[in-house]
């Protein structure tokens, strides 16, 4: 074969070749190490099975996938939202409800975020409008310190470790008549601004066992975006646009080989980290596979559910407004669960979900496995009662398991001002499935096959236009 007619390539290049293959070959041996959490029992991956098994690789090939997102995209110099959790990388029990939207940022500096919203009259107490295409139900910005599981290990969840440094949501958050909106961030708030601000550096001051203070001061690293859906047929994304205040207008750097072999190991790192830390933290934390710290008891119940939780770094961060409970199912074949929520304060929104035991939200655009307060029938009362089977028993308020034997059961109330007293509960019983309507009211709304298809066409093309390309 003729050779291609180019002169020997000089030092500079030929030194760039040769990191640029080692900087490939590390991120290759780093996915390598996360792909062996599949199957490695010192890695805590859960029970083998031909779906687990499946379901496991295409997990690790989500965290990939998120990876090459962060890594190969926005920087903060140059930010730009991107897709944190999605259906092509599922992860971390997310909300069925949710988009996460992460975008990389550095503290010290200055940035402005510009959004457009749909008729957004809810964000501030009023009833939503019943025509016409509306804001998502409820959208909070969060100013982290820190990307839980990039590190790895559990470590990072030791208090002091990251904080957010602010968070907004749309309760606060300022908008135009026209759905427009700005939002400033900095490590200092300008004398006299008065619009939305967010601060990117913050000071906590901690007390040790021994009486000792340390005071440490944070940076953030990024802004997180969640937009939570309710009325999945009528609401809509938000548009945005973010930049760095003295880089708006500047050209970028051109692509180095430096760059590129750091955008490589980073890569790596990352997914490697997220499918160690997670892994190690639905066994360990949640203790999804029995007692670990010896009290007799699971974080995350069999057939039932905790103890509501604030979200904090004990629960690996999550919605900073959010209060959770979860739990596991474990169903035969012929069983229910029956599961109430009771909310004795009324929260801004509650959503339920199920997750694969790797942490994946099951299926929600194809399937029913997620129902949050607007969608589902809930009694006079207000408590919300669901049904979780594996097969369909009819009921509008059946939440399908598609299969999977056990899971994760995740609830989560959003108080933008949490209740002192009188927090939400969740409780759980397990039937016979033939014996369901023994355990039910008798005014429990009943679905046909026909009324159960249209709810799936809604969600289906929701969930299309959730995560339409641009």
């Amino acid at each position: 074969m003729p050779k291609l007619p180019f002169p020997p390539p000089d030092a500079a290049t030929r030194n760039a070749a040769d990191e640029l293959r080692r900087a490939w070959d590390e991120m290759l041996a780093q996915v390598a190490s996360a792909r062996d959490a599949i199957d490695d029992p010192a890695l805590w991956p859960p029970m083998a099975s031909p779906r687990n098994l499946a379901e496991g690789y295409r997990y690790v090939l989500g965290f990939l996938y998120g990876s090459l997102a962060r890594g190969l995209g926005p920087t903060p110099e140059n930010p730009y939202f991107v897709r944190a959790i999605q259906p092509l990388n599922r992860s971390t029990i997310d909300n069925a409800d949710a988009i996460y939207l992460a975008a990389p940022i550095d503290g010290n500096f200055s940035y402005i975020i510009r959004g457009r919203a749909g008729d957004s009259r809810h964000w501030r107490g009023e009833a939503p409008i019943t025509s016409g295409r509306k804001a998502p139900h409820y959208v909070i910005f969060e100013a982290p310190s820190g990307y839980s599981g990039d590190s790895g290990s559990l470590k990072e969840m030791k208090a002091g470790s990251r904080i957010n440094c602010s968070m907004l949501d749309c309760t606060d958050l300022q908008v135009n008549a026209d759905g427009s909106f700005e939002i400033l961030l900095a490590p200092e708030k300008p004398e006299g601004y008065k619009g939305n601000f967010m601060l990117t550096r913050a000071s906590r001051t901690r007390t040790h066992k021994d009486g000792s203070t340390e005071t440490r001061e944070y940076v953030t690293q990024m802004v997180m975006l969640r937009e939570l859906f309710y009325d999945w047929a009528n609401e809509d994304l938000l548009d945005l646009f973010i930049h760095r205040v003295d880089q708006l207008g500047q050209p970028s750097a051109p692509y180095t080989p430096a760059l590129a072999a750091a955008q490589m190991r980073q890569i790596g790192k990352i997914t490697r980290n997220q499918v160690h830390f997670w892994n190690e933290f639905y066994a360990i934390t949640c203790e999804a596979y029995g007692d670990m710290n010896g009290d007799g008891q699971c974080f995350m119940p069999r057939n039932d559910f905790n103890k509501p939780n604030a979200a904090s770094l004990a629960t690996a961060g999550g919605m900073s407004t959010n209060i959770y409970c979860g739990g596991i199912y474990e169903l035969a074949p012929d069983e229910a669960l029956i599961m109430e929520l009771h909310q004795p304060v009324e929260p801004y929104y509650i959503g339920f979900h199920l997750g694969n035991m790797w942490g994946e939200s099951i299926e929600f655009g194809n399937a029913q496995s997620s129902l949050n307060a607007f969608q589902a029938d809930r009694e006079p009362d207000g408590v919300l009662r669901y049904v979780i089977a594996h097969q369909d028993p009819g009921i509008a308020n059946w939440i399908d398991t598609t299969g999977h034997p056990e899971g994760y059961m995740s609830v989560r109330w959003a108080y933008p001002e949490k209740p002192k007293e009188n927090w939400p509960w969740a409780t759980a019983k397990v039937v016979k499935l033939a014996e369901l309507d023994q355990h039910l009211p008798a005014h429990t709304r009943r679905v046909t096959p026909e009324e159960r298809r249209a709810v799936i066409a809604m969600r289906q093309e929701h969930v299309q236009r959730r995560y339409r390309h641009h």
